[in-house]
């Protein structure tokens, strides 16, 4: 899930334009959380996962790589 979480992430934050710090502030969360997140290198929490889900209009299902 790591793999593919990352990638979705950056592909929606970019997508809508968005660099790094904006869509921290947008979530409560820092710069480098998102950082981390994008690099494979920490996972979001669940209440992460729905923010971000809510955020882009998006499943958690599509984030964790479980729909297309």
């Amino acid at each position: 899930m790591k793999k593919i979480f990352a990638e979705r992430l950056k592909e929606l934050r970019t997508e809508k334009g968005l660099g790094q710090e904006t869509l921290a502030d947008a979530l409560d969360v820092s710069h480098g959380t998102i950082s981390l997140w994008e690099n494979c290198l920490r996972e979001p929490k669940l209440s992460n996962l729905i923010r971000i889900a809510k955020y882009f209009g998006v499943s958690i299902d599509y984030l964790a790589g479980l729909e297309s």
